[in-house]
């Protein structure tokens, strides 16, 4: 393994892709802080006596392809089984998209794998001898994986020089079920290197645009992987959450991010940043496309302990995959058509707005937001206020252990383990001073550093085990309130996308996970999707997202409530009906 010096754009591509990897007035303010004062009067006050109904409509299940659906993974399915298009013809499709694009989405390119696995999977399906097999959704479809996700014999750098050339000989569970459903990796997204930060702008290879303005960020750490769904540069892709990195991009690019519980997606195959709370997930254009994704990654080959222990957890616990009873998370997802009631799908339902996230929310977000729980309301659902004291605890106590264990898990990359082995012919402290000098950069250097000083003698019991006491309070305080309510509405995030360069103190690129840090440190689900669109300073039209927090595996059960709010978003025009440029299926 050789020590190279860092890319720069256009970055190279490997298999021979080039890819070029941008206020309202008084009144309007009044009025804005006018609603939300009216509605929050509206909001029940929490009590013991609240509903804690979890019914759901009862439907036949979605998994058949219809004209209607807004699944881009459905909707290309359904021309390769008509044979009006091929998963070659597709992928090339993709592919040129990436050589125009100027965003800076992928950290490296799989162009001639992509192509041959795709005609390969076009054989498979024209095949005589196999054509009575039932083949999943997912056959041919092209998708992109976050660059943390080790995918055999491809670059796997986790956005950093340090492992530039790295090429595992393994692939990541969550790649080893994708595969085994015929998926067509097209490449590796841009991301912050190894996860630190929410802006991409960390990453070795320059920072990622946003497609609905290019001068802003698409948020991070999986920012390239948000992105590419947004500008249609894939079918669907996988993210890396460990402190709101699906989330956050997933609301500033307009799509559906889901942060599984913790444990119940493998993370075996993931380079870690904070092994405690590090999750795979889905980054999606619907979220039909995200249940689908779901029923594939939750698979279990065995290599992960972790995945293990859930499986068996699973099969004896009540609160399983389902708590309506669904086999998969594509059950879940039910058409208008087969809803019970379409005047009120969300009937029988309660859930929780925390009245401490809306402290400090931009303006824009917290009128968008706002409308998206009147919606709920709308459909049925009976929506409280209540008060999470701890809530605001929960960012300070999150940095500390992320960072703790960040220090312990990067210590690994030392030029003789792991990582660029360019001075090995130094003396061995030398050599390794060097390598992580020259290959960490700035921002995981400082985390480094932080997480190495709460762990140090004489300050581990003020910072890092009191912060281990605030994630057990986070977790019972957010625990006791889901044994009342179907879950949590919250912001997905303080304030629009930022602009680039704009958030270059720590501390002030830190606050902007304070709406997501919650979720991790008590292992919960949470989906974030698309709520209304705002229109910044220039009049650019710009998405957010409203988070919502499920029970612990209560995925489906997510999904299922994210797919009725989605549908009905769609239908009410709370937003555009597509990404920035037209839908290219």
């Amino acid at each position: 393994m050789t020590f190279s010096p860092p890319l720069s754009p256009p970055l190279r591509a490997r298999g021979g892709v080039g890819v070029n990897c941008k206020k309202n007035n008084n009144n309007n303010a009044k009025k804005k802080k006018k609603k939300k004062k009216n509605f929050c009067r509206r909001f029940a006050t929490a009590s013991s006596n609240a509903s804690s109904s979890s019914s759901s409509s009862s439907s036949s299940s979605s998994s058949e392809i219809d004209g209607t659906t807004k699944s881009v993974i459905k909707k290309i399915a359904q021309k390769l089984q008509s044979g009006e298009l091929t998963s070659l013809r597709v992928t090339e499709m993709y592919l040129k998209r990436m050589k125009d694009s100027s965003l800076n989405c992928y950290a490296s390119v799989n162009e001639e794998d992509a192509l041959e696995r795709a005609a390969e999977m076009d054989r498979e399906r024209m095949n005589p001898e196999r054509g009575e097999k039932k083949r999943s959704l997912l056959h041919g479809i092209p998708i992109a994986v976050k660059d943390n996700i080790c995918t055999k014999n491809t670059y796997t750098t986790a956005g950093s020089k340090i492992l530039r050339e790295y090429r595992p000989d393994f692939d990541a569970d969550v790649v080893k079920h994708l595969n085994k459903e015929g998926v067509v990796v097209l490449g590796k997204t841009n991301m912050d290197e190894f996860g630190m930060g929410s802006t991409t702008e960390s990453s070795a290879y320059a920072p990622t645009s946003n497609p609905w303005d290019e001068s802003r960020v698409p948020g991070g750490s999986s920012g390239g992987s948000a992105a590419a769904v947004a500008a249609q540069l894939c079918a669907a892709s996988l993210g890396s959450d460990t402190g709101g990195s699906i989330r956050q991009p997933a609301a500033f690019c307009g799509t559906v991010g889901l942060k599984p519980s913790y444990g119940r997606v493998s993370r075996h195959g993931l380079l870690a940043y904070a092994s405690s709370f590090d999750c795979i997930g889905p980054i999606t254009s619907s979220v039909e496309d995200a249940a689908i994704l779901m029923d594939v990654l939750c698979g279990n080959t065995g290599d992960d302990n972790n995945s293990n222990l859930d499986a068996k957890y699973f099969d004896s616990s009540n609160n399983n995959s389902s708590s309506s009873g669904s086999s998969s998370f594509t059950d879940a997802i039910v058409s208008k058509e087969n809803l019970v009631d379409v005047a009120a799908p969300l009937k029988g339902k309660t859930f929780a707005v925390i009245k401490e996230t809306f402290t400090g929310l931009d303006e824009k977000v917290s009128a968008s937001v706002m409308e998206s729980i009147e919606l709920v309301e709308s459909l049925g659902a009976k929506v409280h206020e209540v008060s999470c004291p701890t809530f605001l605890f929960g960012l300070p106590a999150y940095y500390i252990l992320a960072l703790s264990e960040a220090s312990s898990n990067l210590a690994r990359y030392d030029g003789i383990r792991f990582g660029a082995q360019d001075y090995l012919n130094m003396d061995l402290v030398d050599s390794i001073k060097s390598s992580r000098f020259e290959g960490f950069g700035a921002e995981v250097k400082r985390r480094i550093l932080m997480g190495t000083y709460t762990l140090s003698e004489g300050y581990s019991d003020a910072y890092y085990k009191r912060a281990q006491e605030v994630r057990r309070l986070i977790y019972a305080e957010m625990t006791q309130h889901l044994q009342t309510y179907d879950g949590f509405l919250t912001p997905a995030t303080s304030s629009l996308a930022y602009m680039k360069n704009e958030n270059q103190e720590p501390l002030a690129m830190f606050t902007g996970d304070l709406m997501t840090v919650n979720v991790n440190l008590s292992g919960l689900p949470a989906l974030v999707i698309r709520s209304k669109d705002s229109a910044d300073e220039n009049n650019t039209l710009l998405p957010s997202g409203i988070q919502i927090i499920g029970k612990k595996y209560g995925e489906a059960e997510l999904l299922g409530v994210g797919h009725i709010i989605e549908m009905f978003s769609a239908e009410r025009k709370l937003y555009k009906d597509a990404f920035p440029e037209a839908s290219l299926f």
